[in-house]
């Protein structure tokens, strides 16, 4: 695997082992067996069963085709887990969901550019659009953390107590959890690149 300049660890292993474990257990579960059923099948120990199943060993190919004949299932259905759909959303230009707020946030026009589908974390990517009639607001509350990357038009940005004067190219990274929104709308109309990240409940 090529590395980019992204921290986040690498994960093809653990993976790996995980989808072979979950397919191990769905097909154990399919069949009724309980793992001390499975382990005597294959001439393998319960404890090792419950390692592969949860994805904290790496089993020799020895065990991976005991547990398959076990199970009475070629050993390819084993990986079949691992080839799984991997999250992708796809929006062509001017086709995101168009989200226009009214009330104090009149002029503030969301469009959603992608959606996550699974996962532990739900990402939310908005093309925000400030109209010349857009109001100041900054109350907005929510959690995770949000990322502002300013594309055009200038604004003083409030999060918590402090503002930041943001123009083209500038960025924002921070808390959502505390109070925050435009202050003051210095050049409008002006867009900029909001992505909201938050526990999946």
């Amino acid at each position: 695997m090529l590395n980019t300049a992204s921290n986040a660890p690498t994960d093809e292993r653990r993976t790996l082992e995980k989808a072979l474990g979950h397919q191990i257990r769905l097909l154990r579960r399919e069949r009724d067996l309980s793992v001390a059923d499975l382990g005597t099948a294959a001439g393998i120990s319960p404890g090792m069963v419950s390692k592969m199943e949860n994805g904290q060993i790496s089993p020799s190919l020895s065990s991976i085709s005991a547990i398959a004949s076990a199970l009475n299932v070629p050993i390819t259905a084993l990986f079949s887990a691992f080839e799984e759909n991997r999250d992708c959303s796809y929006v062509k230009r001017n086709q995101g969901v168009v989200i226009e707020r009214s009330g104090t946030k009149v002029g503030h026009v969301y469009e959603l550019l992608g959606a996550s589908l699974r996962g532990e974390l739900v990402i939310e990517p908005y093309l925000i659009t400030l109209k010349q009639d857009a109001e100041a607001y900054t109350s907005f509350r929510h959690a995770g953390v949000e990322f502002i990357y300013m594309l055009t038009g200038e604004v003083v940005y409030r999060h918590a107590n402090q503002d930041y004067h943001l123009a083209p190219g500038d960025s924002l990274l921070f808390d959502s959890g505390a109070l925050h929104g435009p202050a003051k709308l210095v050049k409008t109309p002006m867009t900029y690149l909001s992505i909201i990240v938050y526990p999946r409940k």
